[in-house]
């Protein structure tokens, strides 16, 4: 049996991702429309400790998460685009957002995210990026484990949790004050064992 290690990747720098139908990239000044259309819908920040944004603010939010870029020191994070590529290479609209967030190096520990326009959804491209992402997360960074924290009401994403082969690990009722209300909270995770199990 080999002694556990904390990760040695860092610091870690995002870069470009390719998957069949998709680039997961950093997001940039030119992203700020596209991240405006999902951060402006309802339902797509319900379950997100974010406001509905007008064009402003989710000018502002999308320049402040361009720069995160590079994963070195616990509680520090990534986030990648995710842009949709057409049939003939060429690049489309950024339909949602990946985050990796560094929960503790020693430990090897990653905690993952995602947000999506809702026009692109139920088209496999939430699980066509997670998997990407969860990819990046054991195979790069090098996590021991990688967890999802969500409102267990958010159906959209336990299912793509389970897609995903992420096990719920917990689930604590009425645990946190979210947006003026008492609000579950659910732990999903997968090993790096796991993992390389499921692919």
């Amino acid at each position: 049996m080999t002694t556990p290690t904390g990760l040695t990747t860092l610091p870690f720098s995002a870069h470009p991702i390719r998957t069949d139908r998709l680039l997961l990239r950093p997001l940039t000044e030119n992203d700020i429309d596209d991240v405006f259309a999902y951060q402006s819908i309802p339902e797509v920040v319900e379950f997100l400790p974010w406001p509905l944004r007008n064009h402003e603010e989710s000018r502002e939010h999308t320049l402040e998460r361009a720069g995160f870029t590079q994963i070195e020191n616990d509680n520090d994070r990534l986030v990648l685009g995710v842009e949709l590529v057409g049939a003939d290479g060429q690049s489309g609209p950024v339909i949602g957002d990946l985050s990796v967030f560094l929960a503790s190096g020693p430990n090897a520990q990653i905690e993952i995210g995602w947000v999506f326009h809702p026009d692109h959804q139920r088209k496999g491209y939430a699980t066509e990026a997670a998997r990407a992402l969860l990819e990046l997360a054991f195979g790069e960074i090098g996590a021991h484990r990688v967890f999802a924290r969500l409102d267990p009401h958010n159906t959209a994403s336990v299912a793509l949790c389970q897609r995903l082969g992420m096990r719920q690990e917990a689930y604590f009722r009425e645990s946190e004050i979210f947006k003026g209300a008492w609000s579950d909270l659910a732990i999903y995770a997968i090993l790096r064992r796991e993992w390389e199990d499921e692919i």
